[in-house]
């Protein structure tokens, strides 16, 4: 089996889980962005459930929701990697977060979309 850095067996479907739980749980804890972003969710199934949206429109927004969460997760995972290979200001560093970051602004830009089409005409 493999290790990872910290020296843990790896191995079994449900240490996989506990990995992957403690990685969000340690981005919650620590990544001001996510701590955002998660707020925003919850105030939007505040809405949804003031607003009694259907079920299509309840996927809709887990779908947003959730990718959000991931592409956050996912440019932080980049940052951790890039900071790790180097510590200098490099021009193809620079791209690396600039790049990860954009692919959540474009997510997030879109689900303030998916929301502004759900939530809007229910509010005026």
């Amino acid at each position: 089996m493999n290790s990872d850095f910290n020296g843990r067996r790896r191995g079994g479907l449900v240490r996989s889980f506990a990995f992957a739980i403690e990685g969000i749980i340690h981005a919650i804890k620590f990544e001001r962005n996510i701590k955002i972003h998660m707020v925003v969710a919850l105030v939007v199934v505040f809405l949804g459930f003031l607003y009694n949206i259907s079920s299509l429109e309840w996927l809709l927004i887990i779908l947003a929701i959730g990718g959000m969460l991931s592409f956050e997760l996912m440019n932080t995972a980049v940052e951790r990697v890039v900071d790790l290979v180097t510590s200098k200001d490099h021009p193809l560093a620079k791209q690396a977060k600039d790049i990860a970051a954009g692919a959540v602004f474009i997510y997030a830009v879109m689900s303030v979309v998916v929301g502004g089409i759900i939530f809007l005409p229910k509010m005026f």
